[in-house]
């Protein structure tokens, strides 16, 4: 199968948080980086793009060996400005792409959206008991499109309903919650 790159979405201010989620740690100690790293090289990404943008320097040393870090100068703007940076980076055939702030996210999950395959022209994200949530697979031939459409502080969410995402049930694994407080 053609390679998949990973793109973990960590580049906000983390406002309602307190501060950058990029720089949060789990009960255990794991950095929320390294937990999202883990999980898409646990689904099969052979390259793992981490997006900083607050505080990226301090976050910068919880990024885990082997990854590649991509700033978003721009981050300020929202997430579009994140997805547009990591794509911009990206190689292969697809993204997996995931947020930072999914600490208790299971490989399983992603294992599960990557297991019903992938290639340039995929398009498909987890659901949650019917739910839409990470992690997203995109395949290269939406990223310019994708791109040119996103705009402030809104994901990809538009664009996967209008092109017709397939959604791949995982409510058994995982609740989809993120972490916002």
């Amino acid at each position: 199968m053609a390679s998949l790159c990973g793109l973990v979405l960590a580049a906000g201010a983390g406002r309602r948080m307190g501060g950058p989620k990029a720089l949060q740690r789990r009960a255990d100690g794991v950095p929320w980086l390294a937990h999202a790293s883990a999980v898409l090289r646990a689904a099969g990404c052979e390259r793992v793009l981490v997006v900083l943008g607050a505080a990226a320097d301090d976050a910068r040393a919880l990024v885990p060996a082997g990854d590649e870090v991509v700033v978003a100068e721009d981050w300020a703007e929202g997430m579009s400005a994140s997805i547009r940076a990591g794509l911009a980076a990206a190689s292969g055939a697809a993204v997996l792409l995931t947020l930072v702030d999914l600490p208790e996210l299971p490989d399983a999950v992603a294992r599960r959206v990557v297991a019903a395959g992938y290639g340039p022209d995929s398009l498909r994200q987890a659901a949650f008991d019917g739910r839409p949530g990470h992690p997203v697979l995109i395949g290269r031939e939406h990223w310019g499109a994708l791109a040119a459409e996103l705009r402030g502080d809104r994901g990809a969410r538009g664009y996967l309903l209008a092109h017709g995402a397939q959604e791949i049930e995982c409510g058994d694994l995982f609740d989809g919650g993120d972490v916002d407080r």
